[in-house]
């Protein structure tokens, strides 16, 4: 069982009795800060919701995900990861899904994730049939430049190492939370330009403010 407490902050594994507090910190936190749903100009945590949690709550089931808890405020919620299993078949699974969204924001999206993790092929590449992929990490504002989105994505490639995991992937659509993967060793396997991905009429799909300019998977041997 991983468990740490820092300066009254414990990371725990998440449990599905903690889905509501994710939610609730997911909407204020990610949604309002991540690049790519913040220059969306729509409410992103809304759209495809239902599936969104059925995924959330498959990758809790799998003892993937984490919670840290500020112990000197109630218990409270302030920082998150959701990660789960991904396999080979999990690539075309993902192409097929998102060509059958709606073409709002999270439909969007999982297009161009499709397409960058199809690119970069990284079960081809690290010669391996499953890795860890973290999908989602945020911390609350009020403990951002604390070091605390780094103790998460550390603790979750030790339970990625004591579940058997050879990998750990990472795509990350801002500046900030690659530069911080990068610090603790991953390293970028594959990018591309939000300039260089295009609709139709041949304009930019995704316009986030500077200095968020692409995406980049972020892969570390575990």
């Amino acid at each position: 069982m991983v468990s740490s407490t820092k300066d009254g902050i414990t990371i725990r594994i998440m449990r599905k009795e903690d889905y509501l507090s994710v939610k609730a910190l997911m909407k204020d936190s990610f949604f309002q800060s991540e690049p790519l749903c913040k220059s969306s100009g729509e409410k992103v945590y809304s759209q495809h919701e239902k599936e969104n949690d059925e995924y959330h709550l498959s990758m809790i089931s799998q003892g993937t995900c984490l919670v840290a808890i500020d112990e000197n405020n109630g218990g409270r919620l302030v920082g998150l990861v959701l990660a789960g299993a991904q396999y080979p078949d999990d690539l075309e699974k993902h192409r097929i899904e998102a060509e059958a969204m709606e073409q709002n924001f999270w439909g969007r999206v999982s297009k161009f994730l499709s397409k960058i993790e199809r690119e970069a092929n990284l079960f081809e590449r690290f010669g391996i049939s499953k890795l860890l992929y973290s999908h989602i990490t945020t911390v609350d504002a009020s403990m951002r430049g604390k070091g605390l989105g780094s103790r998460l994505a550390a603790t979750l490639m030790e339970v990625g190492r004591s579940k058997g995991f050879p990998v750990m992937v990472a795509y990350c659509t801002s500046f900030y939370s690659a530069r911080q993967k990068e610090a603790l060793g991953m390293k970028c396997v594959h990018s591309l330009s939000y300039a260089d991905y295009k609709d139709e009429q041949g304009r930019p799909i995704f316009t986030p403010p500077e200095p968020h300019t692409m995406a980049r998977i972020m892969a570390i041997k575990l």
